[in-house]
């Protein structure tokens, strides 16, 4: 009797062989020609955008303007083979002569003119930028009248202001004249500064959002209005601010505070959210750890009552160090860009407002954020805040920045906020930042990583190359 064999039996000896042949000789199944396999393709990485950015640091220092920091950049940019296509000072793109008549202390009337000179400190006693004196700096002779800023007040303002804070006791100055409203300094002074500019991203038409002191401007940075305050207030107010807006939309943040005091303290919700305000050494901590939130502010302090610098002495007001508080913002960059953190994160740093010093390109036309007037006295010039402030420096760090790139589109510092807003979907404070651009200019998403993925091995910045001498600048 003949006997057929079990299928199962008989499919066996092929499928070892099989199995023999795919462990030592990579067969492909059962029927395959033996050929090579075919390797699984590597995913392509996802197009970069501004979703790619998941930490926005922002950091402002003090009273600075952009020819007086800012004003040697085509000089060094010349150097290093780049575009001379930063808007400084005169009518070409390079440093022109420029001056403004200085105060005489005796007749109280204008003295002799006074040029841009190279400073030789790295203070220097300090300048008001107050509403009134910044109105006269936009336009000396008429500082009422609408659209007009011959950018001529600078030095006899401020010897005018140091006169007054003299003869009433607040101080004791030496610069009488104004001549230090027309000092700058370069990329000798300056070396990360001017290092940073070029390489990453910068404007020559960010402007600081009002013609006043630091506070109101400190609160257009966090609340696009300082609603209604042109000096420090002596009550907390209640302006949203973009703190309550992330925690209402459920996004993290923090405040870095080096200091004391922190100008977040002015709004009344800070009354009730105060954890999120922690020391500066948990900036490096969460920077290394890669746990930074998704908005982080750094911010050196205030001392109440005053504003005049803060006891840190970091942050580059007129009567402190700018080569200290330039070596602290590049230990801060520094940190970020050695750090887990850095692939997806931007650092944006900028200042408050122009301090006094000069600058040639006039202030731009805003929107008033919320309807609220200025509480102006009898004694101060009107205005509406639809005027902005001076320009002031800004970098913007990050490895999607453009290399190299100058932005010349007309914007206040409240653009910081609508980034903020555009890249987490939240809505806008007032209608100061709604009006904005959103900053996405600034960026290079064409590859997944950014142009700068390796940071640049940086020029640090020198230390104690200049005095520290308050009197008049030498020059």
């Amino acid at each position: 009797m003949k006997t057929t064999a079990s299928p199962i039996k008989t499919a066996l000896p092929l499928i070892c062989s099989c199995v023999a042949i795919m462990l030592f000789a990579g067969c492909q199944g059962i029927t395959g020609s033996g050929s090579a396999p075919t390797p699984t393709p590597t995913p392509a990485a996802p197009p970069a955008s501004l979703n790619s950015i998941n930490h926005i640091i922002l950091f402002m220092q003090e009273n600075r303007s952009f020819d007086h920091y800012f004003g040697q950049l085509n000089v060094y940019r010349a150097s290093v083979g780049l575009p001379q296509d930063v808007d400084t000072w005169g009518p070409s793109k390079t440093p022109d002569n420029i001056s403004t008549k200085g105060y005489d202390p005796v007749t109280g009337q204008q003295g002799p003119p006074i040029q841009e000179f190279h400073m030789q400190s790295a203070c220097s006693e300090n300048l008001s930028s107050s509403w009134n004196e910044s109105h006269r700096e936009f336009n000396f002779q008429d500082h009422t009248h609408p659209g007009i800023f011959p950018m001529d007040g600078f030095a006899f303002v401020e010897g005018h202001f140091a006169a007054d804070s003299t003869s009433f006791g607040f101080g004791v100055f030496q610069d009488l004249t104004g001549k230090r409203a027309m000092g700058y300094y370069d990329q000798a002074d300056l070396p990360y500064y001017y290092f940073m500019a070029s390489n990453f991203a910068t404007s020559d038409r960010w402007f600081s959002p009002v013609p006043a002191r630091t506070h109101p401007n400190r609160f257009y940075w966090m609340a696009a209005t300082s609603q209604g305050n042109i000096i420090p207030p002596k009550a907390q107010f209640n302006a949203k601010t973009i703190f309550q807006a992330m925690d209402t939309a459920g996004i993290t943040w923090k405040i870095y505070l080096a200091g004391k005091n922190t100008y977040y303290s002015f709004f009344t919700y800070s009354n009730t959210h105060k954890t999120n305000v922690v020391p500066l050494s948990q900036y490096f901590t969460d920077v290394a750890n890669g746990t930074l939130p998704q908005v982080s502010y750094i911010e050196t302090g205030v001392i109440p009552g005053n504003g005049l610098g803060t006891a840190t002495a970091l942050d580059e007001h007129p009567d402190n160090n700018v080569q200290t508080g330039a070596a602290f913002a590049e230990k801060l960059a520094k940190a970020l860009m050695n750090s887990p953190s850095w692939k997806d994160s931007v650092l944006i740093q900028t200042y408050d407002e122009g301090g006094g010093f000069f600058d040639h390109v006039p202030p731009i036309q805003v929107v008033n954020p919320d309807g609220v007037q200025p509480f102006l006295t009898p004694d101060d010039i009107s205005g509406d805040f639809t005027l902005s402030g001076f320009r002031v420096p800004m970098i913007v760090i990050s490895p999607f920045s453009k290399k190299n790139f100058v932005s010349h589109t007309p914007m206040d510092f409240t653009a910081a906020l609508k980034l903020i807003e555009t890249r987490f979907g939240i809505p806008p404070l007032t209608q100061r930042d709604a009006s904005m651009p959103d900053m996405t200019e600034f960026f290079d998403f064409s590859s997944p990583t950014g142009p700068w993925a390796t940071p640049p091995a940086n020029i640090p910045q020198q230390k104690n190359t200049l005095p520290c001498t308050q009197g008049v600048p030498a020059g």
